[in-house]
């Protein structure tokens, strides 16, 4: 190997190692497909988040614990937990493009998919969490979809799309997951 095609090849490692790794592309959903494709949709607050160590200690994962306010689907309980890869640890972290992030003490709506017996996962992920704002005196509230660094694509034609999820009142919100539910096709044990 010559030294022009070693500094080339140095040159393109340095030009591709600055570029950021935030490579997620996933379908774009809208607010029906998420309320029919969840398990569990509920509105909240965030009382814990909390990365750890796997069991296999070769990934890190956070836990979310979410109080239940309402449940627009499903029977979640007073709280649930979400979990998610990536967090902080120590010194380490893991960084997943393309993830609802979460603060304690936040007000929330996530469409949620059941991972386990007692844990659940963000359905599309970003797509599935929306922040609530209140105003100063608390009585409006806009639920207004979480941004995200991934990539989406349009299911159909598979070429990329914007979001179709939009701030809505937190009561627009919830009457258009009910609506979903309603128009949905009868599932096996599900009730909306």
């Amino acid at each position: 190997m010559s030294i022009r095609q070693v500094f080339r090849t140095l040159l393109l490692a340095a030009l591709l190692g600055a570029l950021p790794a935030s490579a997620t592309t996933q379908l774009a959903v809208d607010l029906s497909g998420l309320a029919r494709g969840a398990d569990a949709v509920v509105h909240g607050v965030v009382r814990r988040v909390e990365s750890r160590w796997s069991a296999d200690k070769m990934r890190i994962v956070t836990d979310v614990e979410i109080q239940v306010t309402e449940a627009l689907k499903g029977q979640p309980g007073g709280s649930v937990l979400v979990i998610q890869p990536g967090g902080r640890v120590g010194d380490v972290g893991q960084v997943v493009h393309g993830l609802a992030s979460f603060t304690p003490g936040e007000e929330v709506v996530v469409f949620l998919e059941k991972r386990g017996a007692r844990a659940f996962r963000v359905s599309a992920m970003a797509q599935g969490k929306y922040q609530v704002k209140r105003d100063a005196d608390g009585k409006a509230a806009l639920a207004v979809p979480e941004s995200s660094e991934a990539l989406l694509l349009d299911p159909v034609t598979r070429k990329p799309t914007e979001s179709a999820l939009r701030p809505l009142t937190l009561a627009e919100l919830k009457a258009a997951v009910h609506a979903a539910l309603r128009t949905a096709p009868a599932q096996k044990g599900q009730t909306p």
